[in-house]
């Protein structure tokens, strides 16, 4: 695995895409192969042994979809946001087919920070993440985007604030309220 590319220059090249230079949208590709791996690895980690899903077939759906998605990137904080909201489409539409297929499919392990005061490790099914930060959408959509770019995009609280356009402070008030919010929402149904 290579070194991560610099945030500039992953930028330049999605300003550049933006302006309909093609050459820089193939060219951004290695710069963020490795990290949109390593995300993918990380939430495949906890999945069944057979499952179908890998990390490279998830990173590649992923970019298939980004590039052929129309949005003004804002900066490489913008196109992990983004791709970590696509990654999380493809994880529960692959675990609504398994499921479908298959009983008890969906299975996923959702890794929160033990300072929110429960377990590190929580052995739960993606539909019902899903289901619950649908409802925490509702709720308020600040805090499901921090869960969507925290979790799945594995952005840092501060990069994930410069995307909601809060402050740090906020940023990881809100992202402690949610982690709670969907623990409990995950262990009473997403009704809660």
């Amino acid at each position: 695995m290579g070194e991560p590319a610099s945030p500039n220059a992953v930028t330049e090249l999605l300003v550049r895409w933006n302006e309909g230079d093609l050459a820089s949208r193939d060219a951004l590709i290695p710069l963020v192969y490795d990290e949109l791996r390593r995300i993918a690895r990380k939430y495949l980690a906890g999945q069944r042994h057979d499952h179908t899903l890998q990390p490279t077939a998830l990173v590649h759906e992923a970019y298939l979809r980004l590039v052929n998605r129309k949005a003004n990137w804002q900066g490489r904080t913008h196109f992990f946001a983004l791709a970590a909201q696509v990654m999380r489409h493809i994880l529960v539409d692959h675990a609504r087919m398994h499921k479908a297929s298959k009983r008890g499919g969906g299975s996923f392990t959702l890794v929160l920070e033990e300072e929110a005061g429960f377990a590190k490790e929580t052995s739960l099914d993606l539909i019902g993440l899903d289901r619950a930060m649908k409802r925490l959408a509702s709720l308020d959509p600040r805090q499901c985007q921090l869960v969507e770019l925290r979790f799945f995009g594995g952005l840092s609280i501060e990069e994930a604030a410069r995307v909601v356009e809060i402050s740090p402070a906020t940023a990881k008030r809100e992202w402690a309220t949610a982690r709670v919010w969907l623990h409990h929402a995950m262990e009473n149904g997403a009704e809660a």
